[in-house]
């Protein structure tokens, strides 16, 4: 996977797939998400770095004690923002976000987009 694609518009349409696709999300793109997009292209920041800080983001969210509070459903790509953020000062090995997809990806709430109520 390169970190950037050339294409803009490729980049917006990735991010926004990927984003659609997170656990937790209404799976609603709207026109800010899509502004916003065009800025984490605009400001170079790598493929890679956002689908990892969707990926943390929503890891936290669902591997959470089951006796915690239900939280509510993401509503904006914006919530990430400072994810993307974080995940742009690590040195963590990819290996490591492998690993939270793989958690997640086995969730019964990955199919539904947002953690039952308990």
């Amino acid at each position: 996977m390169e970190d950037r694609p050339t294409d803009r518009e490729a980049y917006i349409h990735q991010v926004l797939s990927a984003y659609r696709q997170t656990p937790g999300t209404t799976g609603t793109i709207r026109r800010p998400d899509r502004l916003l997009a065009a800025q984490l292209y605009a400001r170079g920041v790598p493929l890679p770095i956002v689908e990892n800080a969707l990926v943390l983001a929503a890891s936290r969210r669902l591997l959470r004690p089951t006796e915690a509070s239900p939280l509510g459903t993401i509503r904006s790509l914006a919530y990430f923002v400072p994810v993307v953020d974080e995940v742009l000062q690590l040195t963590v090995s990819q290996d490591y976000f492998r690993y939270l997809r793989s958690k997640i990806a086995g969730l019964p709430s990955n199919a539904s987009h947002s953690r039952p109520s308990r």
